[in-house]
């Protein structure tokens, strides 16, 4: 009976240590010029992870997370910390406040910690020694082509980093460029090459980090999120070592190059057409017939074009009206669209498939095409010419076909106006049965006994699908894929809310099917689990890309087609990923 008792207060020990959330200093005094270091550690892979205000100290590096896990005599242990470097900014006594995470719906928060911040403290040195500052040798410039355009014109902007005087070890994203209500695309930089050039008078070497098209969807004061990086420098001293060359002493520095405002102007109102649909820019519009003379069976290939330079992605063709004796399906869309620095340009075009139904000689009417030139500033028309269609053989048209298509309405057949008279009958007997003693009492009665064993066998199910943690988190997940799924489904006509729920339910598929969090959602990581588990090359390019493209898509004009098939994509990627993994 003692050793039940002691293994039954081990194990409650052991549930009330089961999740532990501490912060750990270097040290808890200290000079106004040295560093501190602190971890927040936990034994549990936790999430949302919310770091404290740190008043009085300035970050200069971190957040850094480690992650490890160990099996030692059958026995799991787990620890993960995040890392940060702080150098006070004041004498006194500081505090550092509470870090917070989540854990399986529950909050969890470390201790606060007091630290004791004394004057600087000496550092034997030689007297005449200095070294090379990296405020005043290095900068991070966001070069705007124009801070002034119209709605759908072309800017760019371009990251460079300016050094001087100093060497550069390594740099990391410590926040990314955010460009709401823009479409952009990022022009990939194959390599970094060291340049020079003139910066604020001087002569600067630089590195072009980031290249970037912007295109604004709307107009007003339009706010461009800085980028920021941490950067390992090299700073040159006055020492020397034995073979008589400059030492260096290695340091990190925060650049950041600041937030940009773009005052969009709208398009102008006056003389703007009625069949405006968005298109900025310089186009050649062009409506080509596969052919004009048709036999019975034959169709024809209408296509419509628009090639030059402007916002070929954001804008719709016009569409072409037929008479109704010719059946005209859906456009297929194609795009062969270049995006330099300079902005789009190639060609966009729409294919409608057109069949006949009779014979005869049909007018396919001109069609108008409006764009806004910048280099006028003014808008601009151009219309293809009437396209005549003649059907040599086939039925004819009669006064009764000839109604129905010039309407388009199809004649109503009258309906039934009697029902037949229902033959199956169910008769009642008058004289209910006695209930004392029959089947209905003895059933009535038994019933509770026959309930008890599945009562008790739904209990044990229940208690033990509730004890599963890890499984309960992967049905939540995939309950809320489909739960997304379906709301992308009812948002179908509504673009924003529509792309929201489409990447919350894609991501929550991936959380549901790999097993991870949303800390671990990286491109490179979800692309290795994808294709560690059989996955199809091609199918997690496809769901990559699609997730990528949901954000842009919010803000991008697109057609309610262009929707209709994201979401007809990010069904058939789901279902081939359920069956490949």
């Amino acid at each position: 009976m003692k050793r039940y008792l002691i293994l039954f207060l081990l194990s409650f020990q052991g549930l009330l240590a089961q999740v532990q959330f501490e912060a750990r200093v270097s040290k808890t005094t200290l000079g106004l010029n040295e560093r501190l270091r602190i971890d927040f550690v936990m034994n549990i892979d936790g999430d949302n992870f919310a770091q404290p205000s740190f008043d009085g100290f300035r970050i200069i590096a971190g957040p850094s997370q480690q992650v490890s896990q160990s099996w030692i005599n059958g026995k799991t242990s787990f620890e993960k910390s995040y890392s940060y470097f702080l150098l006070p900014n004041q004498k006194g006594n500081l505090v550092i406040k509470q870090a917070m995470i989540e854990y399986n719906g529950q909050i969890y928060k470390t201790q606060p910690i007091k630290i004791n911040v004394t004057g600087a403290t000496e550092q034997p040195r030689d007297p005449n020694d200095y070294q090379v500052s990296a405020d005043d040798n290095l900068y991070l410039v966001a070069d705007i082509s124009n801070t002034n355009p119209y709605i759908n014109q072309p800017i760019t902007v371009v990251y460079k980093l300016y050094f001087n005087n100093i060497g550069i070890t390594g740099f990391k994203e410590l926040s990314k460029p955010k460009y709401n209500d823009f479409w952009n695309q990022n022009i990939d930089i194959k390599q970094l090459v060291a340049e020079e050039g003139m910066f604020k008078g001087e002569q600067y070497r630089y590195v072009v980090l980031r290249k970037t098209v912007l295109y604004p969807q709307k107009s007003g004061k339009l706010i461009i999120e800085p980028l920021s990086l941490d950067i390992g420098v090299q700073l040159p001293t006055n020492r020397r070592d034995y073979y008589g060359r400059v030492q260096l002493v290695d340091d990190n520095k925060r650049v950041s190059a600041g937030t940009k405002m773009i005052n969009v102007k709208p398009l102008p109102e006056a003389g703007k057409p009625e069949d405006f649909t968005g298109a900025v820019g310089k186009f050649d519009f062009k409506v080509i017939p596969s052919k004009t003379t048709l036999k019975n069976g034959e169709s024809l290939d209408l296509v419509l074009s628009a090639a030059g330079t402007g916002n070929l992605k954001l804008f719709t063709l016009p569409k072409p009206e037929v008479p109704n004796a010719l059946e005209m399906y859906d456009a297929v869309h194609s795009e062969k669209v270049n995006t330099p620095l300079s902005g789009m340009n190639g060609k966009i075009s729409d294919s409608y498939t057109i069949v006949p139904q009779y014979k005869g000689d049909y007018i396919i009417k001109p069609m108008h095409f409006s764009y806004f030139d910048l280099g006028t500033g003014t808008y601009k028309t151009v219309s293809s010419s009437e396209i005549k269609i003649s059907v040599l053989d086939g039925p004819s048209q009669t006064a009764e076909t000839q109604d129905t298509t010039s309407t388009g309405k199809n004649k109503i057949e009258p309906t039934e106006q009697f029902k037949y008279i229902d033959l199956n009958t169910k008769l009642a007997a008058r004289e209910e049965p006695v209930f004392f003693g029959s089947n209905k009492f003895y059933g009535l009665l038994f019933l509770p006994f026959l309930l008890l064993p599945i009562i008790v066998l739904f209990k044990k199910k229940k208690e033990a699908i509730d004890s599963d943690v890890f499984g309960n988190r992967i049905k939540m997940n995939n309950k809320l894929a489909k739960k997304y799924l379906s709301e992308a489904k009812k948002q179908i006509s509504n673009k924003e809310p529509f792309y929201v729920a489409l990447e919350k339910a894609m991501h929550n598929f991936l959380k549901a099917k790999l097993h991870i969090e949303t800390s671990e959602m990286s491109k490179d990581n979800i692309q290795e689990l994808l294709l560690s588990r059989k996955a199809k090359p091609e199918v997690v390019n496809d769901f990559i890309a699609l997730t990528e493209n949901c954000e842009i898509a919010r803000y991008a004009p697109s057609s309610s087609a262009t929707i209709q098939h994201d979401f007809d994509k990010a069904v058939a990627i789901i279902s081939e990923l359920e069956k490949q993994i």
